[in-house]
């Protein structure tokens, strides 16, 4: 059952939407001409995605992922909530053999064209003649990344580019960097480091040490610089588990920041993190001696960017200090706004009431003052913005106030009406005749029941 410390999308069409914007979102936030997009998204089409609630994992073609691309970059997430397919109970041209049959042939014979492949397969009796076009096999090579150019040009890792974002807040790099244990009241814990970093700028965005490395650090991180910076476009996080829950990914996508993961076992992807951890590390995480908490680490760390690394140039940006590129660039306009996180981060989990107007959550017991909701099933939500910020119930279209349960406090209170003056006037003054007892009585003695007595 979730809890509402987890944000899951609120249906099963926002979590399409999400997992569509996944794929075609990194794209939307690059410059790219007809030739360059056209090889994305067949780059994109070779690669095999596992859909929400889905058992396997499957490829789409390079027209789906384009229809995603130009509704993504014209409406956002929302753009991308699925709808009913047109060709819905279509005949396909392929069944699932010849399919299976084609793209063997091409994977053992990539040079072959196929011309070629039908002429063959109708001769040999494999195929019925006209039983398909060449542009559906041509589709389905693509779909399956099968295209004939690149596999005559050779299958080898493409060409390592060096690309930077277009302008500060385009793309923010996140990640954690461990750092050496400290030891607190007699127990060794560990230090973990989570970072934000500008990429065209170098700016790091924010820096905090925590003891742990999870999902909700980097989460409280992310909201604390949106307050300060404004939102972001894009988000690019390392592959781990830590950072591919639902929290961090429908978050997001209701704030319209595209989430970026790099490709497993691909360190240089990471590069500019990881050059950034290199210099903290020898400017001040190996020298902090015998430190015994986060706060001394944090405002050393905090020192170290404001005092050294902001003011010193820096190589990949000509000579000149991530501070001064960061503050004196052109920023699109900011998009920021306390209702769209407060928003964004709101989660909502179905609870029942118990009989005494309290329901538990996140180890907590909470009462109402509405108890006419004993024993029924409510929404109940929460802000994941402040974690100190009490849970509410919304039902039909009102907020309903939650606070923490007193038991003390409640046997000196006095008892509230179960239902309001409204419902109570509604019950009706006259008395309806209900006596099984003397029916019984009645049918044993031959007594004939008189309707007119029972009447009130």
């Amino acid at each position: 059952m979730p809890d509402l410390d987890t944000l899951t999308p609120k249906d099963h069409a926002e979590e399409i939407a999400i997992f569509r914007g996944e794929i075609v979102g990194a794209l939307t936030r690059q410059e790219l001409d007809h030739g360059e997009l056209r090889e994305s998204l067949v780059a994109l089409a070779a690669t095999r995605y596992r859909p929400p609630k889905a058992h396997g994992t499957r490829q789409y073609s390079v027209s789906t992922l384009e229809r995603w691309y130009y509704a993504y970059q014209k409406g956002g997430t929302a753009a991308l909530r699925p709808e009913r397919r047109s060709d819905a109970g279509r005949a396909q041209d392929l069944t699932e053999e010849q399919r299976k049959l084609l793209c063997d042939i091409r994977r053992e014979h990539p040079s072959a064209s196929v011309p070629v492949i039908l002429r063959t397969l109708v001769g040999d009796g494999r195929l019925g003649k006209d039983a398909v076009s060449a542009a559906t096999v041509r589709r389905l090579f693509t779909e399956h990344g099968l295209d004939r150019i690149p596999l005559r040009d050779g299958a080898g890792p493409k060409t390592r580019l060096r690309w930077e974002a277009e302008r500060p807040g385009a793309l923010w790099h996140g990640d954690v960097c461990y750092g050496p244990a400290i030891i607190v009241d007699g127990i060794k814990k560990p230090v973990r480091v989570h970072g934000l970093l500008d990429d065209a700028s170098r700016f790091v965005i924010a820096l905090e040490a925590h003891h742990t490395e999870r999902e909700v650090d980097m989460l409280g991180l992310f909201v604390r610089a949106i307050r300060r910076h404004g939102l972001p476009d894009g988000l690019y996080l390392d592959n781990g588990s830590t950072y591919r829950g639902d929290n961090l990914s429908v978050a997001c996508a209701r704030m319209d920041v595209s989430l970026l993961h790099a490709r497993p076992y691909d360190a240089p992807a990471r590069g500019k993190m990881e050059r950034f951890w290199r210099t903290l590390r020898d400017g001040c995480l190996d020298f902090l001696g015998t430190l015994s908490s986060l706060h001394d680490i944090n405002v050393r760390l905090w020192a170290f960017l404001d005092e050294h690394y902001h003011k010193v140039p820096h190589a990949s940006l000509m000579g000149r200090a991530p501070g001064v590129v960061y503050e004196t660039a052109e920023r699109a306009p900011d998009r920021f706004d306390e209702k769209l996180l407060r928003h964004a981060l709101t989660v909502r989990v179905r609870r029942r009431v118990r009989r005494d107007s309290t329901l538990p959550m996140d180890g907590s017991d909470w009462e109402l003052d509405q108890g006419f909701l004993a024993g029924r099933l409510v929404t109940v939500a929460r802000c994941l913005v402040d974690g100190d910020e009490a849970p509410w119930i919304e039902h039909e279209g009102k907020t309903l106030t939650l606070r923490p349960v007193n038991p003390v406090g409640n046997a000196h209170r006095k008892r509230p009406p179960r239902r309001g003056p409204a419902a109570a006037s509604a019950v009706p003054n006259n008395i309806v005749r209900f006596d099984p007892p003397t029916v019984l009585l009645d049918q044993a003695v031959g007594r004939k029941p008189n309707p007119e007595e029972n009447t009130p």
